[in-house]
């Protein structure tokens, strides 16, 4: 388990994270989500010691990262694959962090062939492609086989069947009673691949809760009508305020309730086959409900 308990870092006059409380449980994909300079990257490096708290805590297990003795043997993290020495060989640099963290030598071997770099063992790190250094550093967090996983974007640079692959890790890896943290900006894996969500924007906490509760906070809902009066039901929809795109004999409406819209209907005697509601994308609810914390927000080119 991952808790964070008021959590805050300052740099001068400026905040990075600020009061940040949430808690991570095993046994599921929480993915972390937030804007560019929300303050996800500097919440994953004081959860792992990297970087000293200003106030509040940050625990794995109910410790501080510092606590743990060989520290990979509990958590495992992926922060930034480019941060590899080039000059060592893949399984020279696993090798390394295995006997500095008292890891049994054959899970170096084990842990190539499951990411697929076991033909790539004797190859400079140098010469690998994004994708590659992925799956090193992916292998890296896995080394100590442990209880608690943490993954800074990881699916960069990887090919459709590398994230495909990664999906059903992250599966894999909750399924078996651990707690896999990942913090990402790919709305659609999210979707695909977690169950909670922990959201933040400017360092504070905006929603920690499931994906499915998220989504639903949005207020774009949408329902889409079937009928084969549309050029009668379209303008009284209108009327009421909503908006109405037309597709032959669907109708998709917008600000408008799905009972109203069938009362309508119902009063006007017009027949519908069909009446849905439809919720939010991710990726909906995500701009919606972080609006107000980008940092950077693009204009129209002049």
């Amino acid at each position: 388990m991952i808790e964070v308990n008021g959590l805050t870092k300052r740099y001068g006059d400026a905040t990075a994270v600020k009061d940040l409380t949430f808690t991570v449980r095993p046994g599921e994909v929480t993915g972390f989500l937030g804007p560019n300079g929300a303050g996800k990257t500097t919440t994953l490096r004081m959860l792992l010691g990297l970087v000293e708290p200003t106030a509040g805590t940050a625990t794995l297990r109910g410790r501080s990262f510092r606590d743990h003795p060989r520290g990979l043997r509990h958590v495992g993290a992926l922060l930034d694959a480019g941060d590899v020495h080039g000059g060592r060989t893949a399984r020279a640099h696993l090798a390394m962090l295995a006997r500095s963290n008292s890891i049994p030598g054959a899970r170096v071997d084990q842990v190539l062939q499951d990411v697929g770099l076991a033909g790539a063992a004797r190859r400079r790190i140098g010469g690998f492609s994004l994708g590659m250094r992925q799956r090193l550093g992916i292998a890296t967090a896995l080394l100590g086989d442990p209880p608690v996983l943490l993954f800074d974007e990881p699916l960069n640079g990887l090919d459709p069947e590398g994230v495909l692959w990664v999906r059903g890790l992250f599966r894999r890896l909750a399924a078996e009673g651990r707690t896999v943290f990942v913090s990402s900006h790919l709305m659609t894996e999210m979707e695909h691949t977690a169950d909670r969500l922990v959201v933040i924007g400017r360092g504070q906490l905006i929603a920690a809760e499931s994906l499915t509760a998220f989504a639903a906070r949005s207020t774009r809902l949408s329902v889409t009508v079937r009928t084969p009066d549309t050029a009668v039901l379209a303008p009284l929809l209108t009327a009421e305020g909503a908006e109405v795109v037309p597709d032959g004999d669907l109708l998709t409406v917008t600000g408008l309730a799905a009972p109203r819209i069938g009362e309508l209907a119902l009063y006007h005697r017009v027949p519908l086959h069909e009446l849905t509601t439809l919720g939010a994308s991710l990726e909906e609810a995500f701009m919606e409900l972080t609006a107000d914390s980008v940092e950077y927000l693009a204009g129209e080119a002049r």
